[in-house]
């Protein structure tokens, strides 16, 4: 995860869920998407990732497909949230 990354992860959760272990849930959808959640605290079989005080889990098939990639994000002027996935380096 990137420090752009853990610090939008953190606003996020800061602003929608009040629990002190919560973050953002990354699962892999039916369809093999993921799918970005809020969550108050991980689910058990998920992999806890943490970054300058953000945390993300990641379901056992976001898991997989992110093993070998990094978590970047921006806001926009507009206030939306763009994540984006890439490769380490």
């Amino acid at each position: 995860m990137t420090d752009n990354a853990a610090d939008v992860v953190q606003k996020i959760v800061e602003q929608t869920v009040a629990e002190e272990q919560a973050g953002l849930r990354i699962s892999q959808e039916a369809d093999e998407s993921l799918a970005l959640t809020p969550a108050a605290a991980s689910e058990p079989g998920d992999q806890v990732v943490e970054e300058n005080g953000a945390r993300v889990f990641l379901d056992e098939g976001a898991a997989a497909v992110l093993d070998d990639k990094v978590l970047d994000a921006k806001v926009e002027a507009d206030g939306s949230v763009q994540f984006a996935v890439g490769t380490q380096d």
